[in-house]
């Protein structure tokens, strides 16, 4: 087997890009710094530094020309190369730092077209699965359980400790597990209408019909489930009748504070021409997290957008502490999801999602990515969907 093969060779050239870019993008932020000290900004204000002249500009435009030649050439010369190369089944190290950087800065690595960008797929026993390929779930069943991963995450995060509960479950009841794999740094509202699309045709090509379907998304997933229904509905999609139940797990409905708090950070760093090109770095990070600062489902950031109608829907969420506890549940909660958040609580009735007390369930003393692994959590779905 070559060692040297081509997944290897089209995520160098993909972290190529990324070194260029990033070497350009801090060559930037020194040049408009050297030139706000140059102009003795005062502390507060507007900022009027720009790209300085002279010398000075002559060596910065040098640096980013020179970057920039280096790169493509490196860049031009693993294109061919990569497709005389094997391919080869990717592990999990790989996927997940992939994930992780999609996560971040998935919608730059599209814009770019930059070999790293991860496209949306259905996942079937820990392969990417191909509807119209005739025999892809040979043991497919009339009840589908999918299975929606978070940010920064894969497929791969819903196996804790080698076991994989999500599975098993779904096994024990009947249905056949799939797994999604998606883009996590592009906006919720473009990857709920693109699962909306793939659903649809996955549905129409299922081997037998389909009686019941389940979706069941883990922090962002379950905001992409719930941007999914809205554009499904929109659109008369079919598979949105045949959805009879939504598990959120973690989700962060109202947004989460994290986010919220890092623009706060960002605007006052504004306020100082010292500051501000920094934020440049701080405001790269992805659409997809952006959205999280609100639970933004939809193009229209601030429109509320009710729980799909005649679908059973729960409600999954966790907390650090101990025992019950209002700053916990309204700040704190699993560590990034507050627990109002994850069960749609709202300071405005009009705002609030309104899940069954008997629909939500709180484990204590567990954070965000520990939910995945909790056996309670998988007893309390098993219950549910029974």
């Amino acid at each position: 087997m070559s060692i040297i093969n081509r997944g290897i060779v089209s995520d160098l050239r993909g972290v190529t890009r990324l070194a260029v870019d990033a070497t350009v993008g801090v060559t930037d932020l020194v040049e408009k710094m050297h030139h706000t000290i140059q102009l003795a900004h005062p502390p507060v204000g507007a900022s009027r530094a720009g790209r300085s002249g002279g010398l000075t500009g002559f060596i910065y435009r040098s640096i980013r020309g020179t970057t920039r030649l280096l790169g493509q050439a490196l860049d031009a010369g693993m294109a061919p190369v990569i497709a005389r190369l094997p391919e080869t089944n990717s592990n999990a190290t790989r996927d997940a730092l992939i994930a992780a950087i999609n996560g971040v800065y998935g919608d730059y690595l599209v814009e770019t077209n930059n070999p790293l960008a991860t496209g949306m797929s259905f996942r079937y026993q820990g392969k990417e699965l191909d509807p119209k390929q005739a025999g892809a779930v040979p043991a497919a069943s009339g009840k589908v359980l999918l299975f929606i991963h978070g940010l920064c995450l894969n497929d791969g995060h819903w196996t804790r400790d080698g076991v994989n509960h999500g599975e098993m479950l779904a096994n024990e009841l009947g249905y056949t597990p799939l797994y999604l794999r998606y883009n996590t740094g592009l906006p919720i509202a473009g990857n709920g209408r693109e699962l909306a699309a793939l659903l649809e045709g996955l549905l129409r090509l299922w081997p037998v019909e389909v009686r019941e379907l389940v979706i069941a998304g883990h922090s962002m997933g379950g905001l992409i489930a719930r941007s999914a229904c809205h554009y499904g509905r929109q659109a008369g999609h079919l598979w949105t009748k045949q959805l009879s139940k939504l598990v959120f797990i973690g989700t962060p409905h109202h947004g989460a504070p994290l986010e919220r708090g890092g623009k706060r950070v960002n605007f006052l760093m504004d306020l100082s021409p010292y500051a501000e090109p920094f934020t440049r770095i701080a405001k790269k990070r992805s659409s997809g997290i952006s959205d999280l600062g609100h639970g933004s489902i939809v193009d229209e950031t601030l429109d509320f957008v009710p729980l799909p109608g005649g679908v059973e829907c729960f409600a999954m969420a966790a907390t650090l502490a101990k025992k019950p506890s209002r700053i916990h549940e309204r700040l704190i909660g699993d560590g990034l999801v507050p627990v109002d958040s994850a069960l749609g609580r709202s300071r405005s009735p009009a705002a609030t999602l309104k899940f069954p007390e008997s629909h939500q369930w709180l484990g204590f003393e567990t954070g965000h990515i520990d939910m995945l692994g909790r056996k309670e959590l998988y007893g309390q779905l098993q219950d549910w969907l029974e």
